[in-house]
C-alpha cells in the first residue's frame, strides 16, 4: 500500500505539472522587425495617470450636495479633452491592468504560478521605447517594471466616506502635476494627458474576477492630438450613467482595450489610417515568427498551416491596405487593418495551442489507465467478486513486454527528431508502464467481465447511470453550490427507498431534517458579503446548550470518570463563552476605529491552541470524543466567523452523528459483529484485521457520501477555489495588520475544520461497519480521479485570474483530495483515539 501511495502521489503530481505545458505556456513572441508610423507624432510627451483601484462611476458622480467628487477632473470633461469609460478586460488585477495599459497586451498566462507581481518571460512596453521615463506611485505597483495596491478601496471598501474623499486627494495631485509639467515645458502645447485606471472594484473591496464594477474605469484624456469636448443633444448607451452623472450633454467616448480609440484623436485621416496600418504589421509578424517557429520543430509531412491566413492572403491584404491610403480611402483602410489584426490574432493563438491536442491525448490515456488498474486492485484485494479467479499475478508474455518497449523506443524517437522538451517525454511515456500493469491483470478482467455478465442489464445500466449522475452533481458542485443542495435534498429521500424507514424510523427522521436544514447553506450567499455578529453570537448559545445536556448526562452517569469529563465539559462551555465574548467585544472596537484590543488577541489565540489539547483530553467512547472535538472545533470557527456561516459546522456534525448512525442499520443483520450498541463502541488505534469484511456495493455508496460531505465542507458557505470567497474581516480576531501568510493560514484552518469533522465522523463509520480504510483510500482515489479527468478539460488559459485560477484550484483539489485524506485521516485518528492524562489519572482503556 505505501509503494502504491507513494507511486500514485508521482503519477498524481505529473498529471498536475502537465497542465501548464498544456494550458498555460507564455503566448509572448520575440524577434519580430520593429515597425513605425512614418507621420510625426502630434504629442512630444505623454503624462499617464493610473489611479490604482478606481471605480468609473465613484470619479463621474457628484456627491450628496450636489458638487463634483473632482472638479479639476470634471472642468477637464466639460472644457478641454475627451472622456468615456474604459471598459477594461480582465484579469482585473494591478499588474495585468498596467501591462494592458503601457505594453498593450493582455496578461501573460504563464505568470498564473507567479501571481499579478512578476511576468516570467520579458516583453517590450512603451517604458522600453522612450527616452525618458519617470514614474511615481505605490511601492508595491513601481516594483513591477523596475524587473522588466489601492489599499484605501481594500481596507474601506468603494462606499465609505474615506475611499470617497481619496478621491479629491487624488483629484488635487493631478491638478498639481498638470500645472507643474505646464509651467516647466513653457505651455508648448506638445504634452499629452490621459487620466485612467487599472482596474475598479466591487462593493465588497475585492477585484481580479469580471464584475462590471471591476471593469468600468475612468477614461480622460487632454492635451496634444485630443479632441475638445463636444456637446451633444442626445447619446444613447446600455446604461443610466449618464443621467445621474449629469453629463448627457458631453459626448461619451467609450474605450475598448485592444482597440485604437481613433474617435478621440485630434489629428489627420491619414495619421489615423497609418498608425492602424502599423499596428496591423506589428501583430502579423508576431504571428510570422510563431509560424516559423512551429514550421521548424514540426515533421514536414505533420505540419498543418493556418489556412485563413496564408502567405498570398496577407501580400494581398497589405498591398490593398497601402493601395486605399494612396486613394485616399482612409475609412477603407483601416477596416482592412482591422481585418488583419483580427486574422493574425486567431493565427497566433492557433499557432500556441498547436501540441495542445497531441500533449492532452497522453495525459488523459495516463489517466484512464491509472484508475483502470486502481479499480482492478480493489477488485483484486478486497471483493469476493472474482473469487473463482486466480489472483496470483503471472508473468507477462514475452510478446507483450516486447510490444510495449517497441512502442516506447518508437515515441522517445518521435520526441528526439522534432526537439520537444524533456516534459513531453513523461507525459508520453508514462502510460506505457501504467496500461502494461493493468493488462498485467488480464485474469482478473476476464472474470469481472464474466461476472458483470451474468448481473440483469438494467441493474448494471441503472447503478452506472446513478454513478454517473453523482459524480457529475460533485463536479457541477465546483461551479453551482445550489448543486450541493439538490444532492442533499436526494440524500433526504434515501430512508424511503431502502429498509431504513421501517427499521429505524426515529433516526431517518433525524437524518431527513438535517439533510434538509444542511440543505440550506450552499443557497445563502457567500460568507463575508453581509457581516451579522448576532448569528455567530447565537451559534454560540446554540453550542452552549448542547453542551448542557451533555452536562445533565454526564451527572446521571456514576463511574469513575465524571469528574474529569465535567471539568473537561466546563473548560469546553467557558472556551465557547470567551469566543462569544471576543468576537463581539472586536466587532464593536472596529466599529469605534479602535483597533484590535490586546487581550481578544491573545485569548483568541489561546483558544485556537487549546482547541487541540481539550479533545485529546475526553474518554475513547465513540460519541463522547466526537463531542468534545464539535465543541472544541466550534470555539475557534466562532473566531473566525463573520456571519451565518458559525452555525454550518454545527448543523454538519449534528448530519454527521446521525449518519453514523444510519450507517449501522445499514448492515446485513448477517454481519453480527458489528451489531452492537453505538454508545458502547470505542475508538481503538489497532483495530483486529481479521474485522474486515470484502467490499460490498453499499461501501460505494459510502465512500461516495464521503466525498460529497468533504465537497459539502468545502463549498458550503463558499468557494474555496479563490480567495474571493472571503472576508479579511474572518481574521480579525486574530490580528488586524495586513500579513497574507498568516491570514492565509487562519483562512485555510477555518476551511479545514468541517473538512475534519466529517473525517472523524467517518474514522466512526469505518469502526462500526468495519470498513476497511484500505479499500476506503482506493475508492475515493478513483472517484476524485474520474472528478479531476473533468476538471482537466475545464481548465482555462483565458479570462479572469479569477476564472484562470478557479479553473486550475478546482483540478488541484481534487488532485489533492488523496494527500487531503492522507493527511486529515492521520489527524482524524489522532483526535479520536489518542488520550492524554488531567490531573495525574493514568490514560485508561476500556475493553
Amino acid at each position: 500500500m505505501l509503494l502504491y501511495i507513494i507511486l500514485g502521489l508521482l503519477i498524481h503530481l505529473v498529471f498536475f505539472a502537465s497542465i501548464f505545458d498544456i494550458y498555460f505556456t507564455s503566448p509572448l513572441v520575440h524577434g519580430m522587425t520593429p515597425q513605425f508610423t512614418p507621420l510625426p507624432p502630434p504629442a512630444k510627451r505623454l503624462v499617464l495617470f493610473v489611479a490604482d483601484g478606481l471605480r468609473a462611476d465613484k470619479l463621474y458622480e457628484l456627491d450628496e450636495n450636489g458638487n463634483p467628487r473632482a472638479p479639476f477632473i470634471r472642468n477637464i470633461i466639460m472644457h478641454e479633452g475627451s472622456w468615456g469609460i474604459s471598459h477594461t478586460r480582465v484579469p482585473t488585477e494591478s499588474r495585468p491592468g498596467h501591462v494592458a495599459l503601457i505594453a498593450g497586451f493582455y496578461e501573460d498566462v504563464s505568470a498564473v504560478a507567479r501571481g499579478w507581481k512578476e511576468n516570467p518571460v520579458e516583453f517590450d512596453s512603451l517604458i522600453n521605447e522612450t527616452r525618458h521615463t519617470w514614474c511615481w506611485g505605490s511601492p508595491d505597483i513601481l516594483a513591477m517594471f523596475t524587473k522588466g495596491i489601492d489599499t484605501n478601496g481594500h481596507a474601506h471598501r468603494p462606499s465609505s466616506r474615506d475611499y470617497l474623499n481619496n478621491i479629491k486627494i487624488v483629484d488635487e495631485g493631478v491638478k498639481e502635476i498638470v500645472s507643474t509639467l505646464k509651467d516647466f515645458y513653457g505651455n508648448d502645447g506638445k504634452t499629452a494627458f490621459i487620466f485612467t485606471a487599472d482596474h475598479g472594484m466591487t462593493d465588497w473591496g475585492s477585484h481580479g474576477a469580471g464584475h462590471p464594477l471591476e471593469t468600468c474605469t475612468p477614461f480622460v484624456t487632454w492635451g496634444a492630438g485630443i479632441k475638445y469636448p463636444q456637446k451633444v443633444l442626445a447619446q444613447k448607451f446600455d446604461d443610466t450613467y449618464l443621467q445621474e452623472w449629469k453629463l448627457e450633454n458631453w459626448k461619451r467616448q467609450d474605450v475598448n482595450q485592444g482597440t485604437l480609440p481613433v474617435d478621440i484623436l485630434n489629428s489627420t485621416d491619414l495619421f489615423k489610417a497609418e498608425s492602424m496600418f502599423t499596428n496591423a504589421v506589428q501583430i502579423l509578424e508576431q504571428f510570422k515568427v510563431k509560424m516559423a517557429q512551429k514550421k521548424e520543430a514540426t515533421l514536414p509531412f505533420l505540419f498543418t498551416p493556418f489556412n485563413s491566413l496564408s502567405d498570398s492572403k496577407q501580400i494581398n491584404i497589405l498591398r490593398k491596405a497601402r493601395s486605399y491610403i494612396k486613394q485616399k480611402k482612409y475609412d477603407e483602410a483601416v477596416s482592412l487593418c482591422k481585418e488583419l489584426i483580427n486574422l493574425a490574432l486567431k493565427g497566433l493563438s492557433y499557432y500556441h495551442t498547436y501540441d495542445r491536442f497531441f500533449l492532452a491525448f497522453n495525459v488523459v490515456l495516463g489517466f484512464v489507465g491509472w484508475t483502470s488498474y486502481a479499480s482492478l486492485l480493489i477488485i483484486k484485494s478486497h471483493c469476493n467478486l472474482t473469487r473463482g479467479v486466480s489472483k496470483e499475478v503471472k508473468k507477462p508474455s514475452h510478446l507483450l513486454s516486447c510490444s510495449f518497449i517497441a512502442v516506447g523506443i518508437l515515441l522517445a524517437l518521435f520526441l528526439l527528431i522534432q526537439a520537444c522538451p524533456w516534459t513531453y517525454y513523461v507525459y508520453c511515456l508514462l502510460p506505457l508502464p501504467v496500461w502494461y500493469a493493468v493488462l498485467r491483470e488480464f485474469p482478473v478482467i476476464q472474470g469481472l467481465v464474466t461476472l458483470l455478465l451474468t448481473f440483469p442489464p438494467s441493474h448494471f445500466v441503472g447503478y452506472l447511470l446513478l454513478f454517473i449522475l453523482g459524480v457529475e452533481v460533485l463536479v457541477l458542485s465546483f461551479f453551482y453550490r445550489y448543486m450541493l443542495t439538490a444532492g442533499l435534498i436526494a440524500f433526504a429521500g434515501w430512508p424511503f427507498i431502502t429498509p431504513l424507514w421501517t427499521r429505524a424510523k426515529s433516526t431517518s427522521l433525524s437524518w431527513i431534517f438535517f439533510c434538509l436544514l444542511l440543505a440550506v447553506f450552499p443557497l445563502m450567499p457567500v460568507v463575508g458579503r453581509k457581516p451579522n455578529i448576532f448569528l455567530v453570537v447565537g451559534a454560540g448559545l446554540l453550542v452552549l446548550l448542547l453542551s448542557l445536556f451533555v452536562v445533565t448526562s454526564v451527572l446521571k452517569r456514576k463511574d469513575s470518570f465524571v469528574s474529569e469529563e465535567l471539568v473537561l465539559h466546563l473548560l469546553q462551555m467557558l472556551s465557547t463563552v470567551l469566543s462569544m465574548c471576543v468576537v463581539y467585544g472586536t466587532h464593536n472596537s472596529l466599529l469605534k476605529k479602535q483597533g484590535l484590543p490586546l487581550i481578544n488577541q491573545v485569548v483568541s489565540w489561546i483558544i485556537l491552541a487549546s482547541s487541540f489539547v481539550m479533545p485529546l483530553l475526553s474518554p475513547l467512547i465513540l460519541f463522547d470524543r466526537l463531542f468534545s472535538i464539535l465543541v472544541s472545533s466550534m470555539s475557534t470557527y466562532l473566531l473566525l466567523s463573520t456571519g451565518y456561516e458559525a452555525l454550518f459546522p454545527l448543523v454538519l456534525s449534528c448530519l454527521m452523528f446521525v449518519w453514523i448512525h444510519m450507517e449501522q442499520e445499514t448492515l446485513p443483520q448477517s454481519v453480527v459483529f458489528c451489531k452492537q450498541k453505538v454508545s458502547s463502541i470505542q475508538f481503538t488505534y489497532n483495530t483486529d484485521i481479521t474485522q474486515f469484511r470484502d467490499l460490498y456495493l453499499d461501501d460505494i455508496r459510502r465512500a461516495f457520501f464521503l466525498v460529497f460531505f468533504l465537497m459539502t465542507a468545502f463549498f458550503g458557505t463558499g468557494n474555496i477555489a479563490s480567495i474571493n470567497s472571503f472576508d479579511l474581516a474572518s481574521v480579525y480576531c486574530f490580528l488586524t495588520v495586513f500579513s497574507p501568510y498568516m491570514m492565509g493560514a487562519l483562512m485555510m484552518w477555518k476551511i479545514l475544520i468541517p473538512f475534519a469533522l466529517v473525517m472523524c465522523a467517518f474514522e466512526a463509520v469505518q469502526l462500526t461497519t468495519q470498513l476497511s480504510s484500505k479499500s476506503l483510500f482506493l475508492i475515493v482515489i478513483n472517484i476524485s480521479d474520474i472528478m479531476a479527468l473533468h476538471f482537466f478539460f475545464l481548465i482555462k488559459d483565458y479570462g479572469s485570474w479569477l476564472d484562470i485560477g478557479t479553473s486550475i484550484s478546482h483540478y488541484v483539489i481534487v488532485m489533492s483530495l488523496t494527500i487531503f485524506l492522507v493527511f486529515l485521516n492521520g489527524l482524524a485518528q489522532m483526535l479520536t483515539t489518542k488520550k492524554l492524562k488531567l490531573c495525574g489519572r493514568p490514560k485508561s482503556h476500556l475493553t
